[in-house]
This record gives structure tokens, sequence and C-alpha cells, in this order.
């Protein structure tokens, strides 16, 4: 396999000059490549289809990680430096059998795929989000913050989750589900919290299936996933970083901003981390019912002091009129987690009732026991369900 492997760059590297003097179609490479396999005819029939597979891919799509993100079963790449590759597979992780050749194939990769979405990634600014074709998330970081190599984390979402796959691996219930559907039909704002990898994205958008196509929607993300293929008046804005002058950069928070001279019946935020989580609150409180966001918390209680230390950061309001602010924007808190199990699963929906003795009041309408989603309370304010649900 050396032998073999030592053909396959010396071939790479014809095609490489053949392709820096004229542009070839995904059809008129693999001529190319056959081209350069027909003369071969000491090799076995198998031999000469790795190499073709291995040169076309290393040349068109994303060299030895083409495999893994074509396989459905794969859902997450970790590449820790060029030596070390990782899968998630149905939830546990184990380590793939390639690597990449050296550290400048593994910086190659990650500039082909930072360029493709007119972004950059540097020992300047060595840190950088990025989506693939598909809409799979990237996360890279660069040396000298990463002493191991370049790292690169690739979640892939080949296609949407629906909320009725979400209801088969039982991450949520289906009355639980019919309940968060009539709650975003009638406009109620809805936050997510949960920890890392707990899925809040995937359950944004299944949950944003459920939004009347007749309404105009905005998306705000720091990487475009989101996917509402059935919202005709739809927008989507995506965040910029600072180019190698430290200028240009676009934040979400003055993309929500901008968006509240467009017009929308709803806004989505991907996620909120700091700061932006005023101008969300704001919007969600200036007639924008309806509206979604995730978060990083550990409980929804802490999902609440979170959103308070975030609005902090962005001005020195008193904390009483902060959680007025969070009660009057938002109505329902789904909280997202993992049990033992490690199978990602909505854990609690709550209803914010207000703020009574300085501290906002909350009801679990839904709790996970430990074997299902349970239903422990009726909602309290039902006047948006009153409201809209017969007009539909």
């Amino acid at each position: 396999m050396e032998s073999l492997e030592a053909l396959r760059l010396e071939l790479k590297s014809e095609l490489l000059s053949l392709l820096s003097k004229s542009s070839f179609t995904d059809r008129e490479l693999l001529d190319q490549i056959d081209g350069a396999l027909l003369p071969l005819e000491e090799l076995k029939l198998r031999d000469k289809l790795w190499l073709r597979n291995r040169l076309f891919n290393s040349l068109r799509k994303l060299d030895i990680l083409s495999e893994p993100l074509e396989d459905p079963s794969v859902t997450e790449i970790m590449i820790n430096g060029y030596r070390e590759i990782f899968i998630e597979r149905n939830g546990e992780y184990e380590r793939w059998d390639q690597c990449f050749e050296s550290p400048e194939q593994l910086e190659e990769l990650i500039q082909q795929i930072v360029s493709r979405i007119d972004r950059s990634v540097n020992t300047l600014h060595p840190i950088a989000d990025a989506r693939l074709p598909d809409g799979s998330r990237v996360h890279i970081v660069l040396p000298p913050i990463s002493l191991r190599g370049a790292i690169v984390n690739i979640r892939k979402f080949p296609e949407p989750i629906t909320m009725e796959k979400l209801i088969r691996f039982r991450s949520i219930t289906e009355e639980a589900a019919d309940f968060l559907k009539q709650l975003v039909i009638s406009a109620y704002s809805i936050f997510i919290s949960g920890g890392t990898s707990s899925g809040k994205t995937t359950f944004l958008n299944a949950l944003s299936q459920f939004i009347p196509e007749r309404e105009r929607v905005i998306t705000i993300e720091d990487s475009a996933e989101l996917q509402l293929k059935h919202i005709p008046n739809l927008v989507s804005l995506e965040t910029r970083n600072k180019n190698s002058e430290g200028e240009g950069e676009v934040t979400i928070a003055e993309l929500i901003r901008s968006s509240l001279r467009m017009s929308p019946n709803r806004i989505i935020v991907g996620e909120v981390r700091g700061a932006e989580c005023l101008d969300m609150l704001n919007a969600m409180n200036t007639g924008h019912d309806g509206s979604l966001s995730t978060g990083h918390g550990n409980s929804g209680r802490d999902m609440l002091r979170r959103m308070e230390t975030m609005v902090l950061q962005g001005a020195e309001l008193p904390l009483p009129a902060i959680r007025n602010m969070i009660a009057s924007a938002i109505q329902i808190l789904v909280h997202l987690g993992r049990g033992g199990d490690q199978k990602r699963r909505v854990l609690e929906i709550s209803e914010i009732l207000g703020v009574e003795n300085g501290e906002i009041k909350t009801k679990k309408l839904f709790e996970y026991d430990g074997k299902t989603l349970r239903r422990i309370a009726e909602l309290t304010d039902q006047k948006r369900l009153r409201e809209r649900l017969p007009a539909l």
C-alpha cells in the first residue's frame, strides 16, 4: 500500500499541474484520472478504483473526509491535528482508520472549506465557523491557539430533522410535540436551552417547521444552518468576522437591529452568547411574537440566570428591569440534554409566568422522569391559543 500511496501522490501532482492551467468539470476531471490510470496495466482493478476515488476526492471533495461525510451513520467528525481523526457514530466516539499525510494537507482542506463561504482563518484570526454545502457545521481552531495542530470539528446536518423523526428517536413524545406545534402556530415566543452538543440547533430547526408559511421570517446565525424550506418570504442573515485589517465585522447584535427594519413577523436567532441577548429581548418585546432562539444552559433555571448576565454585558440595567424584560419577551422555555444513555432529548418544557417577589416565576409543564417526557401541568396563559388557533 505504501507504493500505491506514493503513486497516488505522483499522479495527484500531475493532475494539479493540469488543473493550474485550465479548469475541468467533474466529468472531465474523472476522464483525466482514467487517462492517467489506463497505462498502469500492472495494477489490479481494485487498486485502480481506489486510486480513482482518492484522487477525485482529494481534488474536488474533502479528501479522506469524503467517506465519513457520506456515511449517514456518522454524525460528527473530530480532527485533532493531522494524525488523529475521530468520528461519532450512534452516540459513541471511535477513531477513524485514516489520517492526513501532513499538516499542509490539512491546512489546504481548511482553506478550501472557509473560502467557499468567503471567510478566512489564519494565525492572526485562528478561530472560525463555517459550513459545508450540505449544511454541516464546521468549527476550526488553528495554532498557536491549538497546541496539537489544526483542530476541525464537523457536525453533520445532511437533511433537516423533523419533529416526526425526533418522536421516532424518542427525543420527545407525540403529546409534547403537538403541544409545541400549537404554541408555535399561536406565536408564543420560545427559547431553547441546553448544554454543548445537546441538539439545540436541530430542535430549533424542527420547531421552525411549524411556523405558518404565510409569515415573513428572518433568521440570524453565526453560520447559516437553519433550513426553513416551507417559508416563501424568508430572509437568512449570517455574521461576518473581521478581515485581516481588523475591519468588516458584522455581529449578531447588528443583524438583529437591522432585521427590525425588514418588517418581519418573526425573528429566529440561532444562538445568543453575550450582549446580543439584549437586542434579541428588545426585538421580542416590540411586536415580534413567536420569535425563537437558543442558548447554552445547564437547566431552564440556569438559562434564565445566564440571560441576565448576557444582558448585563450589553447595558448596565437594574436586575429587576432585566428580569421583567425576560419574563415579558419569552413565554416558553424548552430545555434539552442527554440522559444516561447519551441520547439527546427534551428534558423539560416550562412556562414563564412573570416576575414574583423579584424573581422570574416559572412552571414546569412537561418533565422527563427517566423514562418518558411526562405532562405535569397545564398551560396557564392560553390567550394566544384561544385567539389564533381557531382562525387557522
